[in-house]
């Protein structure tokens, strides 16, 4: 066990009380978790502050306490550190208890509203077929060399990150790739650790219900680059209006990539197929297993970070040759009459316009477009008349469904998604997402294309505080099977 003094080495700390020198058994936020000997942190949270939790965690043997504050009734025997910011704090102590794992891997985070899970996944996988270990924490699922981990959150709290990351330096990773939340950078889980380098996708409008206004959550976004050290690269869109304002205080080498504007790293799509898209990059043509030209950009950058990590120009190109999406990033489902659903996770205006106008180029004339849609609940509300405008721009039939409507009324949802269209705009609104799936199948001609936006790879549906299963694949095959 490591001593609160020894952990608290690289943080700030106002004042000290108690035993310092108390031996440390892990490191806790929440009071529930608590064992005789545990470290507890009073972070601050959205819903609680963990202050008030102080005396339950003392109840249940924790040996030292990280507050911001002292409270007003100290007990015997307990060590108390009182620093800034508690969540920071818990960031360092994890990087400390840990021996700083991220300093014996090669790290990249990835950050920008959409993209950040295919591009964490294809630099996984290509440095794999390359031949190296690697380690990978995205939405969809965490890997640790060959160990396969359930996913909980697009990037976890700093404590398991720590225990994550050790782990892979164990079992001789070499690289590990992660994406880098909004959320994350703002509530410092990424505190602390030594990144390689940085890779910004794009922004556009998300998660407003958490940052307020769209400056703030560009600020966000902004503050990793912010925080990446001097020896680290910074890789930035600029066709995204914010690329160049992502880099502009950073310490890190700045590099570009684009597929309209000069750059160091540039692409032009040569072909687009339904099964796949011929790219020239840097003055090389690669065919690849991925469609649309987000995708394009997703490879861009990540063939840009793999030469910034020292990979072999060539043998980058021909492993990203070999990679396919991540799963739910456009996944196919097809019905034995030609009639093919897309499912795809994009459940922003930007990812679902980026994803629909991917299918517009693929289609014929005479395939109709069916879009199934919805938005989450306790979510940017803000965004809900967006998402409903492009689906009926767009396709040939909209359906306006459920999409983890948590605590709110699916259909309240669905009224504040109609109240963005023009009187008289044709769309269908079913609340329940199994039948509205099995509605777009019922109205398809064989060859048509159906596209299932918004919980991609999940197999869940959230009513209340619940997660009850459910798979979009599964429901189209099922309801593909159906057909006569």
């Amino acid at each position: 066990m490591k001593t609160l003094k020894e952990l608290l080495k690289d943080t700030p700390v106002e004042a000290l009380h108690g035993d310092d020198s108390a031996a440390v058994a892990g490191l806790i936020y929440d009071s529930r978790a608590v064992r005789p000997g545990d470290c507890f942190f009073a972070t601050r949270g959205t819903q609680c502050d963990g202050h008030d939790f102080i005396p339950s965690a003392i109840a249940k043997g924790a040996a030292a306490v990280v507050c911001e504050r002292l409270p007003e009734q100290t007990a015997d025997g307990v060590a108390y550190a009182v620093v800034p910011d508690a969540a920071g704090a818990l960031a360092d102590m994890a990087a400390a208890f840990y021996g700083h794992p991220s300093r014996e891997l090669k790290l990249v985070g990835v950050t920008g509203t959409n993209g950040k899970t295919t591009t964490v996944t294809l630099l996984h996988d290509l440095v794999r077929a390359l031949g190296y270990k690697a380690g990978l924490i995205s939405t969809v699922v965490y890997k640790i060399g060959d160990r396969t981990v359930e996913a909980t959150h697009t990037t976890p709290d700093s404590v398991r990150l720590n225990a994550m990351m050790r782990e892979m330096a164990d079992e001789g990773c070499e690289y590990c790739f992660m994406e880098c939340s909004s959320h994350a950078i703002v509530q410092e889980r990424t505190r602390g650790l030594h990144f390689a380098g940085g890779i910004f996708s794009n922004i556009t409008h998300d998660h407003l219900d958490y940052h307020k206004t769209f400056a703030e959550y560009i600020r966000a976004k902004k503050l990793f680059f912010d925080g990446l050290g001097a020896k680290a690269f910074a890789l930035t869109n600029i066709d995204d209006r914010n690329g160049r304002v992502m880099v502009q205080n950073t310490a890190a080498s700045v590099h570009t990539y684009s597929l309209r504007a000069m750059a160091d790293f540039r692409c032009k799509i040569v072909e687009m197929h339904v099964d796949g898209m011929l790219l020239r990059i840097d003055g090389q043509e690669v065919w690849v297993g991925l469609v649309g030209r987000f995708n394009a950009y997703n490879l861009l950058s990540v063939y840009g970070a793999a030469v910034l990590l020292g990979l072999d120009r060539a043998e980058v190109l021909r492993a990203a040759s070999t990679l396919h999406a991540a799963s739910g990033r456009f996944e196919f489902v097809r019905a034995a009459n030609g009639t093919t659903a897309i499912v795809d996770y994009a459940h922003t205006p930007d990812a679902l316009e980026n994803v629909i106008q991917t299918v517009e180029e693929l289609r014929t004339p005479a395939q109709k477009l069916i879009v199934v849609c919805g938005c989450g609940g306790d979510r940017d509300r803000t965004k809900r008349p967006e998402m409903a405008q492009i689906a009926v721009k767009y396709a040939d039939t909209a359906i306006f469904t459920s999409d983890n409507p948590r605590h709110e009324s699916p259909e309240a949802i669905l009224d504040e998604m109609a109240a963005g269209l023009d009187p008289g705009t044709r769309f269908l609104r079913i609340a329940d997402r199994a039948e509205a799936i099995r509605t777009a199948v019922m109205l398809s001609a064989p060859g048509d294309i159906l596209l299932i936006a918004g919980k991609g790879h999940e197999t869940y549906q959230i009513i209340g505080d619940v997660k009850h299963p459910f798979d979009d694949r599964e429901q189209v095959r099922k309801a593909f099977g159906a057909l006569r």
